[in-house]
């Protein structure tokens, strides 16, 4: 891993949560502005207020920044990227619109194809993730009191929770989409219940999935559906660093980045025992 990634792991900390902070502004309206996509997915104000802090705040480190709010990037562009950040300033679009809590500010540095760090905010939890190759994964809770007090990552680090956490003996746990929970993947958590006698699972938006991956509350999300490289990227980062694997659903390789076509194939993230 480069020194680069220590040296921004902090400041994209920061970054997420002065996108939480825009985020919020406009969550707390009687009502947003909200529009329909090419795609026919949900953007909102919040959406673009958020790209617009995280572009201005990491424009300083002059790595390029991929944004699912921000302007299409050519594959001839991008293919010429060794390094660059990916960005999904509202994770969870879909969730805020219903004034549910599990949105996301997803932050991560790409390397080589590999998601080397990862940032997740979810402002309404007020719980910071964060975590890199060489650090480890780390969750800190009511981080807004803490924003700005830290002068380097390793103070940072002592006031976190180290990921996973020791988590009392549990059912094994499958983790679902709350709002993309398809037929295939109804399939796939009845097949488990087959091997795993009182099998508990749970359901929850955004890339808060990952995060209770990384905490160690589950032991295997299978995404059976279409997503994009900036909703996994910062999830990938902070699963992996925690000691979970994320795998092409039907082989051993693991998922990878800045491909020409930006979705990503069925995935399965798992713990290692």
């Amino acid at each position: 891993m480069t020194v680069r990634v220590q040296e921004h792991l902090l400041l994209a900390v920061r970054t997420a949560y002065a996108a939480g902070v825009a985020i919020m502004k406009v969550y707390v309206k009687k009502s947003f502005k909200t529009e329909l996509k090419k795609d026919l997915s949900p953007v909102t104000e919040a959406d673009h207020a958020a790209h617009r802090v995280i572009a201005e705040r990491l424009e300083s480190t002059d790595i390029p920044l991929l944004s699912e709010e921000g302007k299409e990037v050519p594959y001839h562009v991008r293919n010429e990227w060794n390094i660059f950040w990916l960005i999904d300033p509202l994770d969870g679009t879909k969730e805020f619109i219903r004034r549910r809590d599990e949105f996301t500010v997803n932050i991560a540095l790409i390397e080589s194809f590999t998601p080397v760090m990862g940032v997740i905010y979810a402002p309404c939890l007020d719980i910071m993730y964060f975590a890199s190759d060489k650090t480890g994964a780390y969750r800190m809770r009511d981080y807004s009191k803490m924003d700005g007090k830290f002068k380097t990552l390793e103070e940072m680090e002592e006031h976190a929770e180290k990921l996973p956490l020791d988590i009392p003996r549990r059912p094994y746990t499958v983790v679902a989409s709350r709002s993309h929970l398809n037929e295939e993947t109804a399939v796939f958590i009845k097949a488990l219940r087959k091997k795993h006698t009182g099998l508990s699972s749970v359901s929850i938006g955004s890339s808060l999935k990952f995060c209770l991956m990384a905490e160690g509350k589950a032991d295997i999300y299978p995404r059976f559906g279409r997503t994009c490289e900036w909703d996994t990227a910062a999830g990938q980062a902070i699963a992996r660093a925690s000691g979970c694997t994320v795998k092409i659903h039907d082989r051993e390789d693991v998922l990878s980045y800045n491909k020409e076509i930006l979705f990503n194939p069925w995935f399965i993230v798992t713990r290692t025992p």
